[in-house]
């Protein structure tokens, strides 16, 4: 479902309101204000970044001058798991400090904990969120090869080291049980499930990790996978007082830009001096009709160029997670994962990490669900929410404005199907949906998917 808006804040106590409907349910822009709840309490504005989960970043890079000593444990000495594409992101996730204070892919403990309270107790008796199991599958043969070591090389697809795994733990991998209480069904079709679940190993491996070197893509686009000490220090650099963070895997429309404007806005009225956006597109796997990371990227640039965001306080980067499509469940793992990166704020709106239901012809969450569990999520409680109204094109203005009820007929909803179709078709939006470069972009990537002389393309199913 597309990403939409809703802000936080501790700062403000507001009343529950009343949810709009929206005429049209696939809406690109959506974003409602949902109930205060007892813990959200008055304070004054504190100038600075958030404190990672934990008290500080867990990075599970190898120093360098031990990288080559390293290097040579993992491809003389010890057994060998070769990681899928997905097990590589999830390393690179662990590696820079996204899940803090995790320091590997989970043992037996931290799994369960995560599926049964989306949550992670520390030693000191603190919790902090976790709420999508971060894991490693083997087979009964990758077992057996195992044996009684305690460490394990990880290895890429050409059977190069990437990583050890120390203090190793070998337990059950509970399928059934996990896609249940992850997904909140187990019916087929499940994009993660059947990429990275149903064919895995029955048997799961945690423990300490050890990534012996940087992960790098070489795609043209690592310049823009900043780890979260990297945010932070970027973003202190340019003087931030407060972070919000905005989480998409689709295009940003003209309605969004509306809603990251006037959330800095709101920021500064509140007495922040310098409130940055976090653009922060994810970039692990997703769905096949997904637009792909790569045009992804260049249509957020060409809304930079465009003047449609504001580059002096804006920073783009690469969320490096796979995207579970989850829901209320792992949108707690978009916010948790923000916070290490120094994001007070998180802007969320109508379902989030939400899609159509695999076999029947509704969606699969409810549309309210994952803003309302981010305000009650366990290990959350730092993270601030702002209200916000819905966003539409407004037939009078030529441009995307706030929703008004007084005047229904003049508003607009481009429906993310409607959108794609358009592109698709090589057809215009309405003047002021989107900025022209960032259409383009989309209509190019479209017209890169259509085959020579096929022409105009169908209407296509809703994502």
């Amino acid at each position: 479902m597309a990403s939409m808006a809703a802000a936080v804040l501790n700062k403000t106590p507001f009343l529950s309101q009343p949810l709009t409907k929206s005429p049209n349910l696939d809406l690109p822009i959506a974003a409602v204000s949902f109930p205060s709840t007892p813990r959200r309490r008055r304070g004054v504005v504190r100038a600075g970044l958030i404190a990672p989960d934990g008290g500080k970043l867990v990075e599970l890079i190898v120093d360098e001058p031990r990288r080559r000593e390293k290097k040579h444990e993992a491809a003389t000495e010890l057994p060998r798991v070769e990681l899928t594409a997905i097990d590589m992101q999830w390393m690179h996730v662990l590696s820079e400090g996204w899940a803090s204070p995790l320091g590997g892919f989970m043992r037996e403990s931290e799994f369960l904990q995560t599926l049964h309270f989306n949550s992670l107790r520390l030693d000191d008796g603190s919790v902090v969120n976790m709420s999508v199991p971060i894991v490693l599958a083997i087979d009964d043969e990758q077992k057996a090869s195992i044996g009684e070591s305690k460490r394990v090389a990880l290895v890429d697809s050409d059977g190069n080291p990437v990583a050890i795994l120390t203090d190793i733990e070998i337990y059950k991998h509970p399928k059934e049980e996990r896609i249940a209480r992850t997904w909140g069904t187990t019916a087929p079709g499940l994009p993660y499930v059947e990429e990275a679940i149903t064919n895995a190993g029955n048997w799961l491996i945690g423990g300490d990790l050890e990534v012996l070197e940087p992960v790098k893509y070489n795609d043209g686009l690592d310049r823009f996978r900043l780890s979260p000490a990297e945010l932070r220090k970027e973003l202190e650099k340019r003087g931030a007082d407060a972070v919000f963070a905005f989480q998409l895997r689709n295009p940003v429309h003209n309605g969004h830009a509306l809603l990251m404007t006037d959330t800095r806005r709101r920021l500064l009225e509140m007495g922040y001096n310098n409130p940055i956006l976090l653009l922060h597109p994810l970039g692990g796997y997703t769905k096949a009709d997904d637009v792909p990371l790569s045009w992804r990227m260049k249509q957020h640039e060409k809304v930079l160029e465009d003047g449609v965001l504001d580059p002096e306080t804006t920073v783009v980067s690469i969320f490096p997670s796979p995207m579970h499509y989850a829901g209320p469940t792992e949108v707690q793992w978009h916010a948790k994962a923000r916070i290490n990166a120094g994001a007070n704020f998180y802007i969320v709106g109508r379902d989030p990490a939400g899609m159509g239901h695999p076999v029947e012809k509704r969606d699969l969450y409810d549309a309210d669900h994952g803003k309302k569990v981010l305000s009650m999520a366990p290990g959350l409680e730092r993270l601030n929410i702002l209200p916000f109204k819905v966003a539409a094109y407004d037939k009078t203005q030529g441009k995307m404005a706030f929703f008004d009820p007084s005047r229904p007929q003049d508003f607009l909803f481009i429906s993310g199907t409607k959108m794609r179709t358009l592109a698709k078709n090589k057809e215009n939006p309405p003047d002021g949906f989107m900025c022209p470069g960032g259409w383009q972009v989309l209509v190019d990537y479209y017209d890169s998917l259509t085959p020579a002389g096929n022409g105009r393309l169908p209407e296509v199913i809703s994502a």
